[in-house]
């Protein structure tokens, strides 16, 4: 199994494309930078493939959410940074009735319905915290449409800078290939410095450091999720920095930075719950208007603090608001858990020394029937009903338990 063979079933899934009666795609992808990557190139391979593109952007693919798309019929359906998972509960859904893609790199299921193509990296022994984004495959499946999107690399390797699985602080395996290109057509460079490379993109025709332009979008596709802000993001990946995206990131910045600083008080006075493995807290709505995504973006920003225990799993609930920009109102009434580890947990986990969070919070999540989709060893978010907060921490312990 390797990238070889993933184009290869790449390919045969644009032949399928290629060979179905609509000229029409609807397009779902994720809100952080892996995701607006992912979905930019996608929107332009498609649209220049001759396609009419219908983009929508998801925080997760909730089942209430697939439920509704999958009301539809005889239309080409694509997921991407999501879903890979969740293959087989999206073929029940489907029923044969659509042409679904799924371009992902999350721990993935395969799909026994040739309806339902499952192009996740993980399935082709590539690894999606080390070796391989979700931009970076979108990239890959482009290449395959046409070899001109290598235009597209800069994008590619963009999302995989965004998610932060660097190796040695450095970008590797097809994440590296997506460089590589970007570097070639002058889109990207990189400079050595003593924790890696830091990387430095061109868009609109103006450079700025690529980690810089990755905060701008995680900030736009989280923060500014119900208000906008996705589609600035892709904006963004098109066209650089104006003076509107400038001015939104920076509001949205200042609501996130206040949201965020109130929540570090709660937590140092006693916000904090523990348990034998884990360490948890619930910000119900109080970090409305931003989106769920901002749970884990909350989690990632404490997770090495001082008043945390270091050799404990950390979690955080936020409720899920009752709608989905686009879609109107849902009535999802649940909870997103976001989990994350300290870097000496990190570090334990990559030695196999103790379980990841891929193995441990999905199983649990599905025992109290929550809903599990994209997780990964070192960071993982599941949902669950409101009010089942502490059954999920509960079911952790257990998996850890069992796990010894």
């Amino acid at each position: 199994m390797s990238r070889e063979t993933l184009e290869k079933a790449m390919q045969e899934a644009i032949r399928r494309v290629r060979g179905f009666h609509s000229n029409e795609i609807t397009l779902f992808h994720h809100n952080d930078t892996d995701g607006l990557t992912s979905g930019t190139i996608l929107e332009s391979a498609f649209s220049e493939d001759g396609y009419s593109v219908n983009r929508f952007s998801l925080e997760k693919p909730y089942p209430q959410v697939l439920e509704k798309i999958f009301e539809k019929e005889g239309e080409i359906i694509v997921f991407t940074d999501f879903a890979g998972k969740i293959a087989p509960y999206i073929a029940s859904l489907n029923r044969g009735r659509n042409l679904v893609l799924i371009i992902d790199h999350h721990p993935a299921e395969e799909s026994d319905d040739d309806s339902v193509l499952n192009l996740d990296g993980d399935l082709y022994g590539l690894k999606g915290d080390r070796d391989i984004s979700a931009s970076a495959t979108c990239y890959l499946f482009a290449l395959n449409v046409n070899k001109k999107n290598k235009k597209l690399a800069h994008l590619g390797a963009l999302g995989a800078v965004g998610d932060g699985f660097l190796v040695d602080g450095k970008l590797s395996s097809v994440n590296r290939a997506a460089l590589t290109d970007a570097v070639e057509s002058m889109t990207m460079r990189f400079e050595e410095t003593a924790e890696g490379e830091a990387y430095y993109i061109t868009l609109g025709g103006k450079e700025y450091p690529a980690k810089d332009v990755c905060r701008s979008l995680d900030t736009l596709g989280g923060v500014g999720y119900y208000n906008g802000g996705t589609e600035l993001g892709v904006d963004l990946c098109k066209n650089g920095f104006d003076s509107n995206t400038k001015t939104r990131v920076e509001e949205l910045g200042k609501i996130q930075k206040e949201i965020f600083d109130h929540e570090i008080e709660l937590l140092k006075n006693g916000g904090i719950h523990t348990t034998e493995h884990l360490q948890w807290f619930n910000v119900k709505e109080r970090f409305n208007p931003m989106g769920v995504k901002m749970i884990g973006v909350f989690c990632t920003v404490i997770k090495n603090m001082d008043f945390l225990d270091q050799t404990k799993y950390l979690a955080g609930f936020q409720t899920i608001r009752n709608k989905i920009p686009g879609f109107g109102p849902i009535p999802f009434n649940s909870t997103k858990i976001s989990m994350r580890v300290s870097d000496t947990m990190r570090d334990k986990i990559r030695r196999s020394e103790i379980p990841g969070l891929s193995s441990l919070l999905p199983p649990a999540t599905l025992r109290i029937g929550g809903f599990a989709d994209a997780c990964h060893s070192l960071s993982a978010a599941t949902t669950v009903r409101i009010g089942q907060e502490e059954a999920l921490i509960a079911e952790v312990e257990r998996e850890l338990r069992e796990s010894r």
